[in-house]
């Protein structure tokens, strides 16, 4: 029997979003079929959105919600489960086999297609590897965001990068990204947490999340004021005389050209044979070509590192956040700064693409 929901189709020519009524197939194999509370809304989407496309889409890759049903092959989860739903395999180091990419059947005979999930729903099938089971008990709004926003921004501290306690960390956008990179540093023990933005009241925000210092690059340069907080031993130099300084990593989640560059001339230089140089980790998504300043590179040994969703192993690291939530280590109460019903959805993505979202957005159903 099939159950009946309400879906947002982004068309496949540049128009607004739509929301149709769909019948979701029971599971089959290794899908389940769930019953959304709620779920976020990533700056990540807006791409898709404003991108050229050849069909149209489903969208949405984080959320909370009740298993309905679940098929034969499904052995992790049960009906009347509470779960999580991320775009990041749960866990691929034992298995071969390529997740089912979801999508739906449309009244007039189109399919809409997603990436991997699908969750700007009521209800989602999904293959049972994008699928985290939740304890009893756990909230179901704020936490749907842990499937991206915090997974991608601690993931790329913890997993990416492996920062160590007393390394030195810069975080570029603070938004509901960075926010939660800067959150995986405090808990790390990295020292300074350099947040750079150009929005003061979300560095304000970053700081209540664990930013030691603040930087807003629309008001000075965000490489020398790193480096005049993250200067080396007094007398240590670099190649050709250069004194050493900068972080030991730099996060860039706004992974523009301009924020790269930023980012990559904030990393500490090296000392030869004594250390190497920083690396900046590209935590967002990139839209445009990055210019490598290759001598740079070369001459400070500086590395540059790509992450996609954090590296995180979600079937390990999405417990351990929620853990962190209900610790009180990371306030997702105060990361979750906008809450939408479905039918606000065009709404809600064009206060994200107008900078008019403090931290992370959330549809509730």
């Amino acid at each position: 029997m099939s159950t009946a929901a309400r879906v947002v189709v982004l068309p496949e020519e540049f128009a607004p979003m739509r929301i149709e009524e769909v019948d979701l197939p029971d599971p089959t194999g290794h899908q389940v079929l769930v019953k959304e509370f709620a779920s976020g809304i990533c700056h990540s989407q807006l791409h898709t959105i404003h991108n050229p496309r050849t069909q149209d889409v489903c969208l949405g890759h984080e959320a909370t919600g009740e298993v309905l049903a679940v098929g034969d092959e499904v052995t992790h989860v049960k009906p009347g489960d509470t779960v999580l739903l991320t775009f990041q395999p749960r866990d691929l180091r034992s298995t071969d086999r390529m997740p089912w990419k979801a999508g739906v059947d449309l009244a007039d005979g189109g399919r809409a297609q997603s990436n991997n999930i699908f969750t700007w729903s009521t209800h989602t099938i999904a293959d049972d590897q994008y699928v985290i089971p939740l304890a009893p008990g756990t909230p179901v709004d704020v936490t749907a965001i842990v499937g991206c926003a915090v997974l991608t921004g601690a993931g790329a501290v913890l997993r990416a990068a492996s920062v160590q306690p007393g390394q030195s960390v810069a975080v570029w956008g603070v938004g509901g990204v960075g926010l939660n990179a800067v959150a995986a540093a405090r808990m790390s023990g990295a020292a300074p947490i350099i947040a750079v933005d150009v929005d003061d009241e979300k560095l304000a925000l970053a700081q209540r999340f664990g930013a030691t210092h603040l930087v807003n690059a629309a008001a000075q340069d965000p490489i020398e004021a790193i480096r005049r907080l993250t200067p080396g031993p007094a007398g240590a130099y670099g190649f050709g005389g250069s004194p050493i300084a900068g972080v030991d990593f730099a996060f860039d989640v706004v992974a523009r050209p301009a924020t790269f560059l930023q980012a990559f001339r904030s990393t500490r230089n090296s000392r030869n044979a004594v250390h190497g140089g920083g690396t900046t980790v590209v935590v967002g998504v990139p839209q445009a070509p990055f210019e490598l300043p290759a001598i740079e590179m070369l001459m400070n040994e500086r590395h540059i590192q790509g992450t996609l969703g954090g590296t995180a192993v979600p079937e390990e690291d999405i417990p351990r956040f929620v853990e962190w939530y209900r610790n009180g280590d990371l306030d997702l109460d105060a990361l979750v700064t906008s809450r939408v019903a479905l039918e606000e959805i065009n709404e809600a993505c064009q206060m994200l693409d107008d900078g008019k979202v403090l931290g992370r957005s959330i549809i509730e159903f």
